[in-house]
C-alpha cells in the first residue's frame, strides 16, 4: 500500500502526458469521440504504463508543478508533430479545390470545428481509415510509451530552445508543405494544362460562354483524374505516415536529449 502511496504522483505524471497527447494526435482526438472514452483510454493506457516502467519517487511539492507544466508541452509537442504531417493531407486537397473550383464551397471539419475544403476532408476521411487498416494508431501508442523510455519523469528541465528543437520543428513544417504539393502535383498540373486549353477555345471561338462551360469540365476532368491517381494519392499516404512516425522519434529523441 505504501508503495502505491509512492508512486501515485508519478501515475499522475504519465496521466497527464498521455491526456496532453491524445488532445492533438490525429485519429484520437478526434471531437466526435466522446470526452469520456477518451478520459478512459488515457486512464486505462497509463495504468499499463505505470506498470510497465520503472516510476522514479516524486515528491508533492512545488517543483511537482513544473513537472505536470513540463509533461504536457511533452505530449503536446509529440502529438503536435504527428498532426502536422496529417495536415498536408488537408493542405494538398486545399490546392485541388482551389485548381478545381470547389474553393468557394468548404465543409465543416469535425475534429477542428473550422472550415475546411471539400477534397481535404475527403481525403483526409481516406487517410484517417488508411490509418487504422495499416495499424498506425498502435504506432501512434507505441511512440507516446517510448517516450518514457527516453524522457524521464523526474526531469524538469528539457531542451525546447536547442537549436536541435528549433531545426526538427522547421523541418517538419517544410516537409508538411512540400508533402502538400507533391501530393497535388499531378491534379493541378493537369488542371492548368486543362485552363490553357479553355482559354486557346476562348481565343478562337468568342461565341462560346467559357464561363459557364469550364466550370463543369474542369470539375468532370479533376473527378476522372482523381479516379486515376487515387492509387498514388495511397502510396502518397504511406510515406506520409513514415515520415510522422520518424518525426515523432525524432522529437522524442530531441526532448530526451539524446
Amino acid at each position: 500500500m505504501s508503495q502505491l502511496i509512492l508512486s501515485y504522483p508519478a501515475f499522475l505524471l504519465v496521466l497527464v502526458r498521455v491526456t496532453s497527447f491524445f488532445i492533438t494526435v490525429p485519429l484520437f482526438s478526434y471531437k466526435t469521440i466522446p470526452a469520456v472514452h477518451k478520459v478512459g483510454l488515457s486512464a486505462s493506457l497509463s495504468v499499463i504504463i505505470a506498470t510497465t516502467i520503472d516510476l522514479p519517487v516524486v515528491s508533492l511539492d512545488a517543483q511537482f508543478v513544473l513537472l505536470v507544466v513540463k509533461e504536457c508541452a511533452v505530449g503536446l509537442f509529440i502529438g503536435l508533430t504527428a498532426y502536422v504531417f496529417i495536415m498536408a493531407i488537408q493542405i494538398a486537397g486545399g490546392l485541388i479545390d482551389f485548381q478545381v473550383g470547389f474553393a468557394i464551397a468548404n465543409v465543416i471539419d469535425p475534429q477542428t470545428g473550422a472550415q475546411s475544403p471539400i477534397l481535404g476532408q475527403y481525403l483526409y476521411v481516406f487517410a484517417l481509415l488508411f490509418l487504422l487498416s495499416t495499424n498506425g494508431h498502435h504506432l501512434l501508442i507505441d511512440g507516446i510509451y517510448n517516450s518514457y523510455l527516453i524522457i524521464p519523469l523526474d526531469k524538469v528541465a528539457f531542451p525546447v530552445g536547442s537549436q536541435a528543437f528549433a531545426t526538427h520543428i522547421i523541418t517538419v513544417f517544410s516537409s508538411m508543405f512540400l508533402v502538400a504539393v507533391q501530393m497535388s502535383l499531378p491534379l493541378v498540373g493537369s488542371l492548368f494544362l486543362v485552363d490553357i486549353a479553355l482559354g486557346i477555345v476562348a481565343r478562337t471561338v468568342p461565341q462560346l460562354n467559357i464561363f459557364v462551360v469550364g466550370f463543369p469540365v474542369k470539375i468532370i476532368v479533376a473527378f476522372i483524374l482523381l479516379i486515376v491517381v487515387m492509387g498514388s494519392m495511397f502510396y502518397m499516404m504511406q510515406i506520409i505516415f513514415e515520415q510522422m512516425i520518424e518525426a515523432m522519434r525524432a522529437m522524442i529523441r530531441i526532448l530526451g536529449g539524446v
